[in-house]
């Protein structure tokens, strides 16, 4: 997450952060830097470009996502004045899975003050019951909730007194072709991946106040091939889902029914206005020409298009993932963001068929973003940062326990291929790989005990 300097002691720079998002329309890079040592994270600049040989937010073509990741780093490194060369990365793809599982240990027969390891034990406990394929993994183990003693509704427990410790425990599980794919793009783009980060996780970070996630609210983050879904309550994500559809199903549901161009297709569409309005404006003809014929639509007609495709993602399947993640109350409603929000009267339209509170939500740290550039479609951009900021400050939060396993994993693929690779030249390559959780906790007992 941070960017390292070119010294030769491998020195990082602990003021810069860099996030960047990997999108079916757009590559953005995000860099950020401390206003000091523990302090918030001011934006200081953003590259962007658009994205080529990816589609509903996977990897499809390796050459151009690598051209996409690499012109969207040169435009914030001239930006920035600065070399950047490790991010935090996020992505999407269509099958992304959240479990929850449960899981219990016991402190002792007499109460006694919860450590680190503690923690590590009852998130293990939780995990095993978890079965995850071999051709997927665990990319976020999201502690959702602990109970001492029975005594549920525990944020933190390190430190507190008990006999019994449970959680409940979220997986986040995705296939890990779609990560190891999405690592080879940012590493043969020159760029080092230090962490992932899930593009609904890193949406709602960037766009969700702590008011609305205490309260319970779902972000639905609308790109263009995707749309990512986190549910929210008591400040910790209840679940995380990717639905295969986005803002080109719309261009290409108005290019079909009016038998037009995509590219006019995507160019009108953004003239909609979904909201309840004079009747008089949805007579309105208008008429252009394109390429030597003329073409004339509705108000009413595009409008009508737009809104069945809403209608359907948001009452059949973003309705059906709420469910899924068992909050029977969302106090603040519906955050909009992706490029998708920018549509005229999106929120009061969806306010009205789901009869729950809706806005339209550009990122948080908007006004320290550049203009231009701050607009709902950066909201994930902008998340990243928040997310790896939370990272530091409490690692327990989002645990990438398997980091060490995709970059070991790719590893040895590219060895398979490459025979003749010698691990200098892998030690040249690609960042050092990082303990997991796990593994640190060990380290911590070994300096407490030996």
């Amino acid at each position: 997450m941070f960017k390292k300097t070119s010294t030769t002691s491998g020195y990082r720079d602990p003021e810069v952060l860099v996030g960047l998002d990997l999108g079916t329309s757009k590559v953005t890079v995000v860099v950020a830097e401390r206003d000091g040592p523990s302090g918030e994270a001011q934006i200081i600049g953003m590259g962007q470009a658009p994205s080529h040989g990816i589609r509903k937010g996977l990897i499809v073509h390796l050459d151009q996502a690598v051209r996409s990741v690499r012109q969207a780093v040169g435009d914030a490194e001239n930006m920035v004045g600065l070399e950047l060369n490790e991010a935090t990365v996020s992505f999407s793809g269509g099958d992304v899975q959240s479990i929850r599982s449960k899981g219990m240990i016991s402190l002792g027969r007499s109460p006694r003050t919860v450590m680190q390891l503690d923690i590590a034990r009852v998130i293990e406990a939780a995990q095993a019951d978890v079965t995850v394929p071999s051709t997927k993994i665990i990319l976020h183990t999201i502690p959702v909730e602990y109970s001492l003693d029975g005594n549920s509704g525990i944020d933190d427990p390190l430190g507190m007194t008990g006999i019994r410790l449970d959680i409940d425990l979220e997986s986040v599980i995705v296939p890990m072709a779609t990560v190891q794919n999405v690592f080879n793009c940012v590493e043969k783009a020159g760029i080092s991946v230090t962490g992932f980060a899930i593009k609904p996780l890193a949406s709602a970070l960037g766009a969700m106040t702590l008011e609305e996630s205490s309260a319970g609210a779902v972000t639905v983050d609308i790109g263009g091939g995707t749309c990512g879904v986190a549910v929210f309550s008591d400040g910790r994500p209840k679940l995380l889902s990717v639905i295969p559809v986005g803002g080109d199903h719309i261009t290409n549901d108005v290019a079909s029914v009016l038998k037009i161009p995509i590219n006019k297709a995507e160019e009108i569409k953004k003239e909609v206005n979904l909201a309840p309005g004079d009747q008089d404006d949805q007579n309105d003809v208008l008429e252009f020409d394109h390429m030597g014929k003329n073409y004339s639509y509705s108000n009413a007609e595009l409008t009508e298009i737009v809104q069945c495709r809403m209608e359907e993602l948001f009452t059949n399947l973003v309705r059906s993932e709420i469910a899924n993640a068992g909050v029977s109350m969302l106090p603040a409603g519906l955050i909009i963001t992706g490029g998708a929000a920018r549509s005229m009267g999106v929120d009061q339209y969806l306010s009205r068929i789901l009869d729950i509170p809706v806005r339209v939500s550009a990122p948080l740290d908007a006004n320290r973003m550049p203009p231009g550039r701050n607009g709902p479609e950066y909201t994930c951009a902008a998340g990243i940062i928040r997310y790896a900021l939370e990272q530091e400050r409490d690692p327990y939060r989002y645990i990438e326990q398997s980091m060490d396993m995709i970059i070991d994993h790719t590893r040895a693929q590219i060895k398979k291929k490459l025979p003749g690779m010698t691990e200098e030249h892998e030690g040249n390559g690609g960042p050092k790989p990082r303990k997991n959780f796990f593994e640190n906790i060990l380290d911590l007992l070994k300096e407490l005990f030996y």
